[in-house]
C-alpha cells in the first residue's frame, strides 16, 4: 500500500513528547514522506502548551527539506455535544485538527453518549480527522459514526499506536475490525496516523497496515496514499467555515 503521509505527529510541545520539531522533520525526509503534519496536544491536555503556540505557526515553513509540512492540533473533545478546547479563532488559523476522546479530558460515557460526542466533534468545519475511534474506553455505535464520517466528509483514523500491545488504548485491534466493516459499509474514508510522540515513530503504520490486509480494506478508501488527497479533504472541512 502507498503510504507518502503522516499527520498525527507530537513533539515537545506535547509535554510528553520527546523530539523537537526539527527531528521529526529530520525523520520524515529519512522515512521518504512526502507531508508530516505535527498535531500538538491542545491546551486542556495536562502538560500541553498554550494557545499562543498555534497562533505562531506563521513562522513556521510549510516546505522544509523537500518534505511538505502542514501544522495543525489534536483537539481534546470535552463534552458529550463534541465540543472541543481551542477557540475558533485560532482554529481557522492553523492548517488543520485532529479531534479525539482522552481520558485526562473527558470520562467514557455510555455508547450514546460517545457516539454523541464524536458526530458533535465532526460539525466543527475545522476538524479533519477523529483521533483513534476506535478505543474500547469508548464505545460506540460504529455504523452511524462511519455514516457521519462520510456525511461530513470527516476521515476516522487508523492509529498505529492504538495497536501497541503495551500500549493505553488495549483491546484497539479487535474494536476496528467492527469500526472498519463499517466503513466498508458506507465507503468511509480512512486515514492512517503513527501518534509518534518520539522521531523514531514518525511514518510508522506497521501495525495499522496489517489490521488493514486483515480485514481486506479497499486501498482506495485510505487517503494516505496521496497528499492531494488529504488537502483536498481540508480544503472542503474548511470551507464549511464561517468567513
Amino acid at each position: 500500500m502507498k503510504d507518502v503521509l503522516d499527520v498525527h505527529v507530537h513533539t515537545t510541545a506535547s509535554g510528553h513528547a520527546y523530539s523537537t520539531f526539527g527531528e521529526v522533520v529530520a525523520a520524515a525526509k529519512r522515512k521518504n514522506l512526502e507531508l508530516v503534519g505535527i498535531a500538538d496536544h491542545a491546551p486542556l491536555m495536562p502538560g500541553a502548551t498554550h494557545n499562543f503556540y498555534y497562533l505562531n505557526f506563521s513562522v513556521i515553513p510549510r516546505e522544509v527539506a523537500g518534505i511538505k509540512i502542514a501544522m495543525g492540533a489534536e483537539l481534546n473533545i470535552i463534552d458529550y455535544s463534541g465540543s472541543t478546547d481551542l477557540p475558533a479563532q485560532i482554529l481557522k488559523r492553523i492548517d488543520y485538527a485532529i479531534a479525539s476522546l482522552h481520558n485526562p479530558c473527558i470520562e467514557p460515557g455510555t455508547l450514546a453518549e460517545n457516539t454523541a460526542a464524536i458526530i458533535g466533534a465532526m460539525r466543527n468545519p475545522h476538524v479533519v480527522i477523529i483521533g483513534h475511534p476506535d478505543n474500547p474506553k469508548y464505545p460506540v455505535d460504529f455504523d452511524a459514526i462511519a455514516r457521519a464520517a462520510k456525511d461530513n466528509r470527516v476521515l476516522l483514523e487508523i492509529n498505529n499506536s492504538s495497536y501497541n500491545n503495551d500500549g493505553h488504548r488495549a483491546g484497539s485491534v479487535d474494536s476496528a475490525k467492527f469500526m472498519l466493516a463499517a466503513c466498508k459499509k458506507f465507503g468511509t474514508e480512512i486515514i492512517m496516523g503513527s501518534d509518534a510522540h518520539i522521531d523514531i515513530d514518525v511514518g510508522n503504520h506497521e501495525r495499522s497496515q496489517k489490521i488493514l490486509s486483515d480485514n481486506n480494506f479497499p486501498e482506495e478508501l485510505v487517503v494516505n496514499s496521496s497528499i492531494e488527497k488529504f488537502f483536498e479533504r481540508v480544503a472542503y472541512r474548511k470551507s464549511l467555515a464561517p468567513i
